[in-house]
């Protein structure tokens, strides 16, 4: 067993496997290398790994439901003759509060190119502009127009395509509705996943030399976020249970502009439609952003969602509204079909009404620390995507950003395996392990303990933070944690909930280490950024 410790003397107690297993008495597979989510940065690492080696997806659900399915806006590449590398560097490091680290986003920008083109290849069908070029668009704190986009569903298109290219390799083998629970290790080493097939009901060890893990991000801790209900944390998770180190968890991401509809409130209403010259605007009909920020509408994430939030309290309401009714319904239509489609389901006309929005949980900056080339501090343990903290998003996220990083490191991880595999190869050796708890069978509502938990993140550990609310969120959790350590798991709601509260336990405790206001991270008791900061890196405690 291991113990997290909450800074306020709370203690979080985590076992190292979710579930009791014995190897010798369980089916397993072997593959050179697996990879734990079918995201854009799962797929693509796929696709861009030599053909020659033997590769296994293993998804939560069905391969096509993931957060990239989901983004709207766009990917963000400097192509325009006015724009530049430097440019897009410049603007993420701005966004990113100071907290970014430049190596690692300077990768990011000098390949942006070279993988969009590689998508396009994949025949990924973005928009063009009249003269058959791709269509450049500009969202929040970009300071050129370097969007590009596929109307209002780009993670879609990206991932229908590349989903579809991945189905065709007979090299890869897809794993649907297979839970990944472990990282198997001997030493250091990275041995593979202990899994649970959810339709069968069986625990099963996939083996390996080479894990990657981009098991996407964790908003389903929060009561409204726009990530899919899969998005609760497991590789984030799996990986620290395992003994890798996670950094700046406290940098959770709340997207200015989503649905605040009573039948909705997670659909999310791209940073696009204020790129195209959005208004947003109180309940009074009133513009606000310029009293906040000079880039208004377009400052970066964290400042609009809390000039939103700050303009709801003011006027004691839920939402704010979005205005685009200056643009003809036909352009919109085009534009943005799908945020047209669903906003008119819900009896909104965005050519004629107001968009009522609010900001909503929408990506986490923290996660596995990693290096510019994907490399965990275990050894064959790789991690990209949102399951990934290498540097590049800092306390906050530039929009359009994510899917890019995805593509980048992907390939950069690919590139790694390709040689690592060149020089090695062969198959992973046997593994033979046998773990025992004293976790009892219990009746618990699992799914009622994880909205308790949804409930105290959004209540304390939301926008806007204090030590108290971090204090009495830290206790609560920790009684949670206990009444469930002894728990034993056996099926998805009961390791979902063992992911749920450790997670939130180790990103209270770095809000509450974090003694300052940076991006996404804003303390009301601390409310001015400190020219001072650092970068938190959490490491397993090992029992004592």
């Amino acid at each position: 067993m291991h113990l997290g410790r909450l800074k306020e003397g709370y203690v979080l107690k985590v076992n190292r496997y979710l579930v009791d297993f014995d190897s010798e008495k369980m089916e397993a597979e072997f593959h050179d290398v697996l990879i734990i989510g079918s995201g854009i940065a799962g797929v693509y690492t796929a696709l861009e790994i030599d053909d020659k080696h033997d590769i296994a997806i293993l998804t939560k659900e069905s391969i096509n439901m993931s957060n990239s399915v989901l983004a709207q806006g766009g990917i963000a590449v400097s192509l325009d003759k006015g724009d530049s590398p430097e440019y897009h560097f410049k603007d993420t490091i701005y966004a990113g509060a100071g907290l970014c680290d430049e190596d690692t986003v300077w990768v990011l920008v000098n390949e942006a190119a070279s993988n969009i083109e590689c998508l396009c290849t994949y025949g990924v069908n973005f928009d063009k502009s009249g003269e058959g070029e791709l269509a450049l668009t500009r969202e929040g704190a970009h300071s050129k127009n370097r969007i590009i986009h596929a109307g209002d569903t780009t993670g879609k298109e990206v991932c229908d395509k590349l989903i579809s290219e991945v189905k065709n390799r007979s090299n890869v083998t897809i794993k649907e509705r297979t839970f990944a629970l472990d990282l198997l290790k001997e030493g250091n080493t990275c041995k593979g996943v202990l899994a649970y097939d959810e339709d069968t009901s069986k625990f099963k060890l996939y083996l390996s030399n080479l894990v990657v893990c981009a098991t996407g991000g964790y908003g389903q801790i929060y009561e409204n976020t726009t990530n899919p209900e899969v998005a609760t944390g497991d590789g984030v998770c799996l990986a620290y249970r395992a003994g890798a180190e996670l950094m700046d968890l406290e940098f959770i991401q709340f997207h200015p502009t989503v649905l605040c509809h009573p039948e909705n409130r997670s659909f999310l209403i791209s940073e696009a439609v204020r790129g195209e010259g959005a208004q947003l605007k109180n309940i009074h009909g009133e513009r606000f952003m310029s009293q906040y920020h000079e880039l208004g509408e377009l400052a970066p994430r964290d400042v609009v969602s809390r000039a939103i939030f700050a303009e709801m309290k003011k006027t004691s309401s839920d939402h704010v509204f979005l205005d685009i009714t200056f643009k003809g319904r036909e352009y919109l239509e085009n534009r943005f079909p799908n945020i047209f489609k669903t906003c008119l389901g819900y009896g909104i006309d965005i050519s004629k009404d107001y968009i009522p929005i609010a900001p909503t949980e929408h990506y986490c900056m923290g996660g596995i620390k990693t290096d510019v080339y994907g490399r965990t501090n275990i050894e064959g343990l790789f991690a990209c995507g949102e399951a990934a903290c290498n540097g590049i998003h800092g306390a906050n996220r530039l929009a359009s950003n994510s899917l890019l990083e995805g593509l980048v490191f992907g390939n950069k991880i690919a590139t790694e395996i390709n040689t690592y595999l060149s020089y090695k190869g062969g198959k992973q050796q046997e593994f033979s392990f046998n773990y025992n708890s004293e976790r009892t069978l219990r009746e618990m509502d699992s799914t009622e303990a994880i909205n308790s938990v949804k409930r105290i993140m959004t209540h304390d550990v939301g926008i806007i933070r204090n030590r108290e609310g971090l204090s009495q969120a830290a206790g609560k959790i920790a009684v949670i944690s206990k009444e469930i350590n002894d728990m034993k798991n056996d099926s998805i709601k009961d390791f979902e909930l063992q992911n749920v509260v450790l997670l939130s336990g180790l990103i209270i405790d770095s809000a509450i280490k974090r003694e300052e206001s940076r991006g996404a991270h804003y303390r009301s008791d601390y409310p001015n950024t400190e020219e001072s900061w650092k970068r938190h890196i959490v490491k397993k405690v090992e029992s004592f």
